[in-house]
């Protein structure tokens, strides 16, 4: 009975948060912005792609040479977003925890990707981690080539992901209750043991969030990745680049297949996060009453 009156309780204050002044109206633009800026541009990349049979989509999408750019692509992707899952997680928490000269303004610096020309960021790594370059030239002897390799593109994406792990992370830290961890260590619990079993649940959905926008942006990164990748066929030439260069043919169904694959890619997978997400929330909900 009293978990029948807590729900309807909660039912009721949901509904009065919800009727909110204008909201018919609101939606309304919503709708339309979200059609005109978003919708619409997909879905004439769907319906310029469907301009080809079923036959010449499945020859443009399952060419050996695009589908070598699909692994290439993904994988270096994935990669780059776990080391930034990893490292942006450690970021966020230094800035969040610790006070030190300069933290302010590097908490600034980590926005320069979202700021800087994605061509000139290549520009920059490329130089950096050539043969001559200040990087480059201390890997060499150890056998470590970056520009002009996989092993570039997976730089290239790490720089221009990080943004996305530490700004989900971040507020998190910022707002968990200091008082929850002086609980856990008044019970006992080590740090480490504070960190997986009371920290770390709170910080997982934003985390994951995180490293699934910085693998979406890295699949469809193309100016700071040009550079340093080498475009090499069939060893370092990314699939956002075959895009650009059947743009250039004039072979514009051909580039929004193509493209059509990597759109699907990358909403799949945050589709898999929200749903994550949702059925977490869930479960946490469900916990609670």
């Amino acid at each position: 009975m009293m978990q029948m009156k807590q729900k309807r309780q909660k039912s009721e204050f949901n509904h009065r948060r919800t009727i909110i002044p204008g909201f018919n109206i609101t939606l309304g633009f919503t709708v339309i912005y979200i059609s005109l800026i978003l919708l619409i541009p997909l879905a004439m990349l769907f319906l310029k792609a469907a301009t080809l049979s079923w036959q010449q989509i499945w020859q443009t999408v399952a060419d050996p040479r695009v589908v070598t750019s699909y692994r290439l692509s993904i994988v270096a992707s994935l990669l780059a977003a776990l080391v930034n899952g990893i490292f942006g997680l450690l970021l966020a928490w230094v800035l969040t925890r610790y006070q030190f000269p300069a933290r302010k303004l590097i908490d600034a610096i980590i926005d320069l990707p979202f700021a800087m020309p994605t061509a000139v960021a290549g520009i920059t790594l490329t130089t950096l981690y050539s043969t001559n370059g200040w990087f480059g030239r201390l890997l060499e002897p150890l056998g470590i080539k970056v520009s002009y390799t996989p092993l570039g593109i997976i730089v290239a994406l790490t720089f221009i992901g990080l943004p996305f792990v530490v700004r989900t992370v971040q507020p998190v830290l910022q707002d968990f209750d200091q008082e929850v961890e002086e609980a856990a260590l008044s019970l006992g619990a080590n740090r480490w043991q504070l960190f997986i079993k009371v920290i770390l649940p709170t910080l997982f959905p934003s985390w994951l969030t995180g490293v699934a926008l910085a693998f979406a942006r890295g699949l469809g990164e193309y100016g700071s990745v040009v550079f340093i990748s080498g475009n090499m066929p069939y060893k370092t030439e990314i699939t956002p680049l075959i895009i650009v260069t059947k743009l250039e043919q004039f072979d514009y169904a051909g580039a929004a297949a193509i493209a059509t694959v990597l759109l699907l890619v990358s909403f799949l997978i945050l589709l898999t996060i929200n749903l994550l997400q949702w059925w977490n929330g869930k479960k946490i909900e469900n916990n609670i009453v």
